[in-house]
């Protein structure tokens, strides 16, 4: 079992900026992409970004430019530096992680960015 923990939400204005963290633990043999998702109330989830066991980061299109994915392999960590937060950037952001075949969810944090 893999377990996916996310700390670093929050309460931001519009242009500011916020980080987020995920920590992964438990029998892990080895972890290939890491990312993010959101969501928003009565929407389905979002692919955010993420980033393969070769630290090559994808993002969608609406946080290119303002959004930096990163990871540390040595820690089974991944890292979503958000700035210029837009409201539209509000929702509950969960992290995942890809091992073995399955997907592996955090419990969620909530980003909010007021305008």
């Amino acid at each position: 079992q893999v377990q996916l923990v996310e700390s670093g939400g929050g309460l931001v204005q519009a242009g500011g900026s916020l980080r987020l963290s995920c920590a992964a633990s438990g029998t892990i043999f080895r972890i290939n992409a890491m990312g993010w998702y959101r969501q928003v109330p009565g929407n389905q989830r979002e692919l955010v970004a993420f980033i393969t066991s070769g630290d090559s980061p994808n993002y969608a299109d609406s946080v290119k430019g303002r959004f930096t994915i990163s990871r540390d392999n040595a820690k089974d960590t991944v890292n979503l530096q958000m700035n210029i937060l837009e409201p539209e950037d509000t929702a509950v952001y969960y992290c995942y992680a890809h091992v073995l075949g399955r997907l592996y969810w955090g419990q969620g944090t909530q980003v909010t960015v007021s305008s």
